[in-house]
C-alpha cells in the first residue's frame, strides 16, 4: 500500500493502489511546467508521464519518466495511452496569457487549447479511473484588480476580464461537473503572476530593464500585488495532488507577502547588483502615454492593485511558502532553479 502523509497533521493517507502514484503533467515542457517536473523528480517517490504538443525538454529525465507528444489536445484517442493506469493529472497546458494579442481574434484562440482540450482530458481522465485532476486555472478568473486592503477570495463571485481569464473560467466549469461523478476529485489553482527565472510576460520585461539600467518611470507607484516564485507554486501544485483536504476545491496562491511595483524593482535590483532607475513620473501621465501607445493592457498590470487572501491553503492544507519574495527575487534575477538552490 501506498502511505502519503497528511500535510498539518500527524496521521496518514492510505491510498489503495501500489506505490509509487502515476502522475500525467501535461505542459511538462512549458515554463511552469519543466519547473514543477524537475521538483517531481527530486522528490523521487512518483512515475512521471510527460505531455508536450511540441519538442520535449531533453534535461527531464529519469528511470520512471515517459514522455509523450501529443499533437491533438482536442484528439481523445490521442490520450488512451497516457491515461491508462495513471492517478493523477496536473493540467499546465493552454495558451498563456500574451501581452500582445489582438482582441478581436483572442475569444477563439483561446477557446479549443484552453476550453475544448481540458474537457477532452477530463473526460477521458475520468474513462481511466484517475483519482485527481489538478489544474493551473488563473487569477484573472477572479478579476484584474482589487482594492486596496481587499483581497481576492475563493468564494468571491467569477469577475473575468478578458477573453483568457473567460476560457479559463469556462474549463473550471467543464472540470467541476465532472467532478460531480463522484469518481474523480478535482482541483483548481488560481495563481497571479509566476516570477522565476526565464519568467515571461512583464517579470520577464521588467528584469531585463532592469538588468540594462534602464531608467524607468514607475517610481510613483505605490500599489499591492500578490505575486508567486515558481519555486513557492510548484512546491503548492505538489501538495494539492495528493492532500485529501484539497479535492474538489479551489484555491489562490502566492506568497503571502504583497509588495508595490516600485518595491519589486528595487529588490530585483538589489539582487542583480545595478542601479536601480526609477523615475517619479505621474500615474496620470503615464496612462495617457501608454493609451496613445497602445499599451493600456500593460500599464494596467503595473499600476493596479491585484491582491489574493491564501488563508485557506494555509489553514485547510497546511501550506506555507517555500520561499519569501526576497529570496524569489533573487534566484529569477541570478538564474537560480530550485534544484540548483538545494544542491
Amino acid at each position: 500500500m501506498c502511505v502519503l502523509p497528511l500535510w498539518g497533521s500527524s496521521e496518514h493517507v492510505v491510498q489503495t493502489k501500489p506505490s509509487p502514484l502515476t502522475v500525467v503533467v501535461t505542459g511538462a515542457s512549458g515554463y511552469i511546467g519543466s519547473a514543477f517536473v524537475r521538483y517531481l523528480l527530486q522528490q523521487g517517490r512518483y512515475v512521471l508521464r510527460l505531455v508536450t504538443h511540441s519538442d520535449p525538454d531533453r534535461t527531464l529525465v529519469g528511470n520512471d519518466v515517459s514522455t509523450y507528444l501529443v499533437k491533438d489536445f482536442c484528439e481523445a484517442s490521442q490520450w488512451e495511452e497516457v491515461l491508462r493506469g495513471a492517478d493523477i493529472v496536473v493540467h499546465l497546458a493552454g495558451r498563456a496569457h500574451m501581452l500582445k494579442e489582438r482582441a478581436s481574434e483572442s475569444a477563439q484562440q483561446y477557446y479549443q487549447p484552453n476550453v475544448q482540450a481540458t474537457a477532452v482530458l477530463g473526460e477521458m481522465a475520468l474513462k481511466h479511473g484517475v483519482g485527481r485532476f489538478v489544474f493551473v486555472s488563473s487569477v484573472g478568473v477572479n478579476g484584474n484588480r482589487t482594492p486596496v486592503n481587499a483581497p481576492f477570495r475563493e468564494s468571491d463571485n467569477p469577475h473575468p476580464h478578458n477573453a483568457y481569464a473567460h476560457s479559463k473560467l469556462a474549463a473550471e466549469q467543464k472540470l467541476l461537473y465532472l467532478a460531480k461523478s463522484g469518481r474523480m476529485e478535482v482541483v483548481i489553482v488560481r495563481p497571479p503572476l509566476v516570477y522565476g527565472v526565464d519568467a515571461p510576460g512583464n517579470f520577464g520585461l521588467l528584469k531585463r530593464a532592469v538588468l540594462r539600467s534602464w531608467p524607468l518611470p514607475l517610481g510613483a507607484i505605490d500599489n499591492r500585488r500578490s505575486l508567486v516564485a515558481l519555486d513557492n507554486l510548484v512546491d503548492f501544485l505538489a501538495i494539492c495532488m495528493t492532500h485529501p483536504n484539497a479535492a474538489n476545491q479551489t484555491f489562490l496562491v502566492s506568497d503571502g507577502e504583497d509588495i508595490s511595483t516600485s518595491g519589486l524593482i528595487r529588490e530585483m535590483s538589489r539582487a542583480a547588483g545595478v542601479s536601480c532607475r526609477l523615475l517619479p513620473v505621474p500615474i496620470w501621465m503615464l496612462g495617457v502615454v501608454c493609451v496613445f501607445a497602445g499599451k493600456a493592457r500593460t500599464i494596467n498590470g503595473l499600476c493596479d492593485n491585484l491582491q489574493v487572501d491564501i488563508s485557506k491553503a494555509r489553514s485547510m492544507l497546511g501550506w506555507s511558502s517555500l520561499v519569501t519574495p526576497i529570496e524569489g527575487v533573487r534566484r529569477a534575477m541570478l538564474g537560480v532553479r530550485n534544484n540548483e538552490a538545494n544542491r
